[in-house]
């Protein structure tokens, strides 16, 4: 059992032009409304099995409890009989992932890692989320690693399209990332281990450059590129 991080953050609330007209005048310029609390606790428990030489497993269950503002104020959503009204969400959220994770090894140059996870909150979200990465090393220095993630979810009980929205309701929202959707990210990773020594200080024991595309059945699609650099001092 590991007690997970605690967050306790404060947000700035603006709202948007629409709704500023009935703001004090001191607080139309920008549409800021104060500022409010949002904290979450997280606690995350871990079960890992060596199974044989080369096969692993580890089970996670990770809690996550998150309390105070939960909506995004500059959020609109449009109702279904015409009217604008900001996003409205309960001020209380808790979350339950199960993951598990098994890395196989092929060989020496070859590593199946694959993990399940599935998440479930009391918002009414469901999700299912597979991910498979094959690391190959083609030579002492060089490793590529291609790689796919499937990801299912679906909406929150208060998500509506646009124009779909239930006047009279206590919470809304028109945010796509809390709707139903399933997605698709795939790519490669190409790693450079040289454990290079700079200065006698540090050593760039680990380079590694990614690239994926991002597919969303809702219509988002993006290409992602990012750089990693792992340094290890003396």
């Amino acid at each position: 059992m590991e007690p997970g991080p605690i967050f306790l953050d404060t947000y700035r609330q603006i709202v948007p032009t629409e709704f500023r007209a009935n703001l004090p005048s001191g607080q139309r310029g920008k549409g800021e409304i104060g500022n409010a609390a949002r904290n979450t606790f997280d606690l995350s428990l871990t079960l890992s099995q060596v199974l044989t030489r080369k096969f692993q497993m580890a089970l996670t269950l990770d809690l996550s409890y998150q309390n105070g503002l939960l909506s995004t104020p500059f959020h609109r959503v449009y109702m279904n009989d015409g009217s604008l009204l900001r996003e409205t969400l309960p001020d209380r959220r808790f979350k339950v992932p199960v993951g598990l994770r098994a890395n196989y090894f092929v060989g020496e140059k070859m590593i199946i890692r694959s993990f399940y996870r599935y998440y479930q909150d009391d918002w009414g979200m469901k999700a299912h989320t597979l991910q498979v990465e094959l690391p190959y090393k083609i030579s002492p220095f060089y490793s590529l690693s291609p790689f796919y993630r499937f990801h299912k979810q679906s909406a929150i009980d208060y998500f509506a399209p646009k124009d779909e929205g239930i006047m009279g309701s206590q919470f809304f929202s028109s945010d796509y990332d809390l709707s139903g959707f399933d997605s698709h990210f795939y790519g490669l990773g190409i790693r450079y281990t040289p454990f290079k020594i700079i200065a006698n200080l540090f050593a760039i024991s680990q380079l590694e450059l990614r690239g994926g595309l991002y597919n969303r059945s809702d219509g988002l699609n993006a290409g992602m590129v990012s750089l990693h650099l792992q340094c290890k001092g003396f």
